[in-house]
């Protein structure tokens, strides 16, 4: 089985999912104001199925979403994982996060993708990188562009059902070139 490397930056552990992440990450998934931006609340066998996809992911592809230590605390996930429906810029591979709110509004969720997309281009010499959010989600648009990504434009995103207020999606995107040419990667 892989071993799922560990990368520490400034403030940040990116490590392995462990046993005892799944009760607080499941109390976060539960959190309506951590939710707004998806379609609802995960309950607590949809959280640990998630996990147990992330997991997955590390095991098939040499990559996914880690679990994130902030001073010995589970704060949430940050990485990357694979678009799981169909779009027209998909097959893609995606950089996303998801912090409890003690975490937010401190630039750890920059911190974390940051070093999510130096991984995914050094390590595993992807060419692009996407993120999707829903519109409403302006907190996580901010991350994109600090992250130097770019706006490609709106979708309706095919998992949320019709009518939701979740629905359409902002997408961004950044080459390996752009990011390297940016210096992103140092």
């Amino acid at each position: 089985m892989l071993q799922v490397p560990t990368v520490r930056t400034e403030r940040l552990v990116l490590r392995e999912w462990r046993e005892q992440d799944r009760g607080p990450f499941a109390r976060m998934n539960a959190d309506p104001v951590v939710m707004e931006h998806l379609t609802a609340p995960l309950p607590r066998a949809d959280s640990d199925s998630f996990v147990d996809r992330m997991l997955t992911h590390w095991a098939e592809r040499g990559y996914g979403l880690w679990a994130v230590e902030v001073g010995g605390d589970f704060a949430g996930f940050v990485g990357l994982s694979p678009a799981t429906f169909e779009a027209p810029f998909t097959p893609a591979v995606e950089v996303g996060w998801r912090l409890d709110r003690p975490f937010w509004g401190s630039g750890l969720a920059s911190e974390g993708a940051r070093a999510a997309l130096a991984f995914g281009f050094d390590e595993v010499g992807l060419d692009e990188i996407l993120s999707w959010t829903a519109v409403t989600n302006h907190r996580s648009w901010r991350v994109m562009q600090r992250l130097g990504m770019q706006r490609e434009g709106e979708f309706e995103h095919p998992g949320v059902p019709v009518d939701h207020p979740v629905r359409p999606h902002v997408l961004y995107r950044i080459t390996a070139d752009r990011w390297r040419q940016a210096g992103s990667s140092g």
